[in-house]
C-alpha cells in the first residue's frame, strides 16, 4: 500500500496534490499522539504543506481518535489555517483609506489581471496567494504591497513585474 494519497485539485490547478502520510505520522508522533496537541499538529502540517489537505486531516482524525468534524471546527475557527492550497509567496495589497486614496485599488486590480487570480485566490502555478487587507500599518508609505512580510511602499504599477519576477525565481 502506498504512503501517498493523490488529491484532486480544485478547478484550475494543474497537478494533483500529494500527501505523504509518513510526514503526517512524524508530526503526530512529535506531539506524542496527544489529542490536546491538535492545534500544534495542524500548525506543523500547515507549515510543511502550506495548507491543511483533507487526507492529512483524515489521518489525524484516525490517529488521534478525534471526529473529523471536530478537527474541521478547529481548522475553520482560526484564520491562520487554510483548507485550500496557498502559494509559495503571500502577496498583500493594502486597501486602507490612505492606500486607497493613493491608488491601492488600482494596484490590486493590476495584480489580479497580471496574476490571473482574484483577491483571496492562489495562482495556478501556486507561486502567489493574493490578498487584500484593510491596513498594513504603513499609511505614510501608501500604496503598500507586501510579499512574505517584506514591504514595498509607494508602489507603482511599473515596479510590480520586476519585483514579482524575483519571487517567482525563488
Amino acid at each position: 500500500m502506498s504512503n501517498t494519497f493523490s488529491l484532486k485539485r480544485r478547478k484550475g490547478f494543474e497537478k494533483p496534490m500529494q500527501v505523504d502520510t509518513n510526514q503526517i505520522c512524524e508530526i503526530i508522533e512529535k506531539h506524542g499522539y496527544q489529542s490536546s496537541a491538535l492545534i500544534g499538529i495542524l500548525q506543523d502540517i500547515q507549515e510543511r504543506m502550506n495548507y491543511l489537505p483533507r487526507k492529512a486531516l483524515l489521518h489525524v482524525s484516525r490517529s488521534l481518535d478525534i471526529p473529523l468534524t471536530n478537527i474541521y471546527e478547529v481548522a475553520t475557527f482560526y484564520k491562520a489555517f487554510s483548507l485550500e492550497p496557498k502559494g509559495r509567496h503571500t502577496l498583500q495589497v493594502c486597501l486602507g483609506t490612505a492606500c486607497h486614496v493613493r491608488g491601492g485599488a488600482r494596484i490590486l486590480s493590476y495584480l489580479e489581471n497580471l496574476l490571473e487570480v482574484k483577491a483571496g485566490g492562489t495562482t495556478k502555478d501556486l507561486s502567489f496567494t493574493l490578498e487584500s487587507v484593510n491596513c498594513l500599518g504603513a499609511c505614510a508609505l501608501g500604496p503598500v504591497m507586501v510579499i512574505d512580510r517584506k514591504y514595498f511602499g509607494r508602489i507603482h504599477i511599473d515596479k510590480i513585474e520586476p519585483i514579482l519576477k524575483k519571487y517567482r525565481d525563488k
